[in-house]
C-alpha cells in the first residue's frame, strides 16, 4: 500500500476542509495526516496589530519554533503539503517546516503536491516553496491553488472581516462570504482523484497539465500584475522595519506606517495603476503575459 504524508497548517480551518475533500479519493493509500503546530500559538482571529507586525518576519521567511512532529515512516511515496500565503510569502509555520532538517530529509527524492488555500495571490509564495523543495531534493509534481474568486478589493474587505472577527459570514449581509467558495472547496476531490491515479501508477508525468485541464485554476491578469511588483515592495518595507524598528516603540511606528501604506496602495493607488496598465500597456503585452502565466501554472 502506498504511503502518503499529508501535512499542513490551517489557521482558520479552511485549508483543513479543502484537504479533507482533496483526500476523499485516496481510499487505497495509507494516509498519515499531520498538522503543523507552532510552539507559540498563532491566534485566530487576528488582531490588526499582530497581523501587520507579522509581515517583516514572514516576508524574510524567518523560521519560528515548531512543536516536534512524529513521523510514522522514514520514507513516503508522496507528500501532500498544504499551506496558506501570507504577505505574498508562505505562512510562517510553513516556512518553518520547510527549513526543518527532518522534514527536508522526508522531501528528498519524494514526489510532492502542494495544495494552497488563500485569498487570491499565490505566485510569489509558490516560488519560495519551489526553492525549498528543490534545495531539499524533493520533486514537485503538482500544485493545486484554490483562491477566493471575488474581485480584489471585495475580497480585501471580506477577508479582513473574517480575519479580525473569526466569522466566515457576509459582512453587512451584503458582501460575499469570505475565502474560497464552498463550491471550490468541495471540488478539491476532483484534483485529488487525478493525483491518486498518478500515485497508484507511480507515474506523475504530465500531472500538472491534467490538474489544469479541469479548468478550475486561474490567474487573473490584475492579480498577476500586482504579484509581479508586490513582493519587491514588501521586501523593502520588511527591511525598513527590521532596520529601523530597534525598539518596540520604533517598530510599532514603522509597522503602523506600513499598515497605512498597504491600505492606500490597495484602495487608492492600485485601482489607478491597474486602469492605466490595462488601457495603455496590456493590449501590447498579451504574449509576454501569457508566457509568464504559463510559467506560474507549471511546477518547474
Amino acid at each position: 500500500m502506498k504511503k502518503v504524508l499529508v501535512i499542513n497548517y490551517s489557521q482558520s480551518g479552511q485549508l483543513n476542509e479543502i484537504i479533507d475533500n482533496f483526500l476523499l479519493p485516496f481510499d487505497s493509500a495509507e494516509i498519515e495526516r499531520k498538522q503543523i503546530e507552532t510552539v507559540k500559538p498563532i491566534a485566530f482571529p487576528w488582531t490588526s496589530d499582530v497581523f501587520y507586525n507579522t509581515m517583516p518576519e514572514c516576508v524574510n521567511e524567518e523560521a519560528v519554533a515548531l512543536k516536534p512532529i512524529n513521523y510514522a515512516s522514514e520514507k513516503y511515496d508522496l507528500i501532500i503539503l498544504g499551506y496558506q500565503p501570507w504577505f505574498l510569502s508562505p505562512s510562517l509555520p510553513t516556512t518553518s517546516l520547510l527549513q526543518d532538517p527532518v522534514f527536508q530529509k522526508k522531501m528528498k527524492d519524494t514526489p510532492i503536491v502542494t495544495v494552497i488555500g488563500g485569498r487570491n495571490m499565490w505566485l510569489n509564495s509558490q516560488e519560495s516553496i519551489k526553492a525549498y523543495i528543490k534545495k531539499a531534493g524533493g520533486i514537485l509534481v503538482g500544485n493545486v491553488p484554490l483562491m477566493d474568486r471575488e474581485p480584489n478589493l471585495i475580497s480585501v474587505l471580506t477577508i479582513f472581516h473574517w480575519m479580525l472577527t473569526g466569522k466566515k459570514e457576509r459582512k453587512w449581509n451584503l458582501l460575499p462570504v469570505p475565502g474560497v467558495s464552498q463550491e471550490d472547496i468541495l471540488s478539491a476531490d476532483k484534483f485529488g482523484s487525478i493525483v491518486q491515479t498518478a500515485l497508484q501508477s507511480d507515474d506523475y508525468t504530465g500531472l500538472q497539465k491534467k490538474l489544469l485541464s479541469l479548468g478550475l485554476i486561474d490567474i487573473p491578469t490584475d492579480i498577476w500584475f500586482i504579484e509581479m511588483r508586490g513582493k519587491k515592495i514588501f521586501r523593502v518595507w520588511a527591511s525598513l522595519i527590521k532596520k529601523k524598528g530597534t525598539t518596540p516603540e520604533k517598530r510599532k511606528f514603522y509597522v503602523n506606517l506600513f499598515s497605512y501604506y498597504l491600505l492606500i496602495a490597495l484602495f487608492v493607488a492600485s485601482p489607478i495603476i491597474l486602469s492605466v496598465y490595462f488601457v495603455f500597456f496590456a493590449p501590447f503585452l498579451q504574449k509576454s503575459i501569457k508566457r509568464s502565466k504559463e510559467y506560474y501554472y507549471g511546477v518547474s
